[in-house]
């Protein structure tokens, strides 16, 4: 067993290495003995985590009694819904699913590696990276459901002639949003777990509770960061004026 693996991550190996293994030569790689990697098991606590929390939530919403998660819920979905309108304007409930979903299952794996014995996923540039293709592959395919092939013509800048220099400048710029998405949010979280991890091996008192607090703080900017620019996106591709 390797010495960063994770109590959790051994026994997905020790226990489901098969399908792991199956899930390895679907991609075309080959089968290994510890297929399980921790971020990818730690996404899919977080995952499970979460559907847990909906299916706990579900039958307890009441118009006339609603608890303290379903007020804690409300106070998010109105959130998301008020940040959505003032970044992509009228027809944004279209997207909150989208928005919603992104935002609390990054946060969430920023979260979690606050609990002792697990890590955040999102310290993995694989998992950052995954982040920002669904987010860049959500805001081209609602470009094109909402403006049909039209959605084109803004690669090509205001003025035909310039389409041929536009062009290579929005792709690159287009896949440079990509490249920041997940840069931003790997190195932000990897650096305030580093240094949370120094100060608590230094001392074992108020330091680490100080920057705990700023890895959370941290953690909630980060998620905030990455969904706004996901609805700056979005915005941007669906509007009818290019």
């Amino acid at each position: 067993m390797p010495e960063s693996e994770l109590w959790i991550t051994s026994v997905f190996n020790d226990y489901l290495s098969a399908l792991g293994n199956f899930f390895l030569t679907l991609v075309g790689k080959a089968a290994e003995p510890r297929p399980w990697a921790d971020f990818i098991v730690m996404q899919i606590l977080v995952v499970g985590l979460l559907m847990l929390l909906f299916a706990m939530l579900r039958p307890r919403l009441s118009a006339d009694r609603p608890g303290g998660l379903q007020h804690t819920m409300e106070l998010l979905y109105d959130f998301v819904k008020g940040q959505a309108e003032d970044q992509v304007g009228h027809g944004a409930h279209k997207y909150l699913a989208f928005f919603g979903t992104i935002f609390i299952f990054i946060l969430s794996a920023n979260m979690i590696g606050l609990v002792p014995c697990f890590e955040a996923p999102t310290n993995f540039p694989p998992v950052t990276a995954g982040c920002a293709l669904v987010a860049f592959g959500y805001y081209n395919a609602v470009g094109f459901q909402a403006n049909g092939l039209k959605y084109l013509a803004h690669f090509a800048g205001p003025l035909w002639w310039l389409s041929p220099l536009m062009i290579p400048i929005e792709i690159i710029s287009h896949l440079a949003r990509l490249l920041s998405l997940t840069v931003r949010l790997y190195a932000n979280m990897f650096a305030g777990e580093q240094v949370t991890l120094v100060f608590i091996s230094l001392t074992k008192f108020i330091a680490p509770v100080i920057f705990m607090g700023l890895h959370v703080f941290v953690g909630v900017v980060q998620a905030y960061i990455f969904m706004l620019l996901t609805m700056v996106y979005v915005g941007s591709s669906v509007a009818h004026d290019h």
